[in-house]
């Protein structure tokens, strides 16, 4: 056999076996989402900010510590999934007694719409809270008005976790929130996304000597 058709005949195998590796990459099966139960079925909550809530839109930090939410598992058997999540309406979260890292700026946070929290059982137990269109907005006053919109454009998805316990824990670590800055010298105009940090502990409201728990 000629170079030439060696040449050639190598470049066709080596095509058919990339293209076989891409057939065979995206015909590989997507995970499966595992059951999820949480109890008590039908029970109401209520998350109480542990610490302080931050939100870094750029170089300015708003802190807040007071924070609070409230929601209902759902009633049986809307309360398990056999594959995947389970979701919960929960109220906007308010926040309060916030401060900026920007000198003479006092910052207020408002929220609406239809908030949610869907938990999935795993390791670790994964938290999803869906922050509606526009659903928190941060103005500040002051030396800096600035006006910082949350999920500005469609509905967004903040992830954490889930820890069982007495009370039970959720926990957002550094999650990304999309966001729109508008507003004069000072404000962080450039930034399209905000850095969330906060700790609650969940409470059950219905029954105080049981615990809010996520499972199989």
């Amino acid at each position: 056999m000629s170079r030439t058709r060696t040449a050639l005949a190598l470049g066709t195998a080596a095509a058919g076996a990339i293209a076989l590796a891409s057939v065979t990459a995206s015909a590989a099966p997507l995970p499966v989402a595992g059951s999820t139960t949480v109890t008590p079925a039908g029970h109401d909550f209520k998350a109480t900010l542990s610490g302080k809530a931050t939100l870094k839109a750029g170089s300015v930090t708003v802190t807040c510590t007071v924070s609070v939410s409230t929601g209902t598992v759902p009633a049986a058997p809307g309360n398990s999934n056999p594959a995947g999540p389970v979701s919960s309406p929960i109220s906007p979260p308010t926040y309060s007694s916030c401060t900026s890292s920007m000198p003479g700026v006092t910052p207020t946070v408002t929220t609406s719409g239809a908030w949610a929290v869907t938990m999935q059982d795993g390791a670790p137990i994964t938290a999803t809270m869906t922050v509606p269109v526009g659903g928190l907005v941060l103005k500040t006053t002051g030396l800096a008005s600035c006006t910082v919109t949350a999920a500005p454009t469609a509905a967004a998805s903040v992830g954490g976790t889930w820890v069982n316990g007495a009370p039970s824990s959720l926990t957002f670590a550094n999650a990304s929130v999309p966001v729109k800055v508008t507003g004069g010298f000072g404000c962080p105009t450039s930034a399209t996304a905000s850095v969330f940090n906060a700790v609650y502990k969940v409470a059950d409201t219905t029954d105080p000597a049981q615990q809010i728990t996520v499972g199989p």
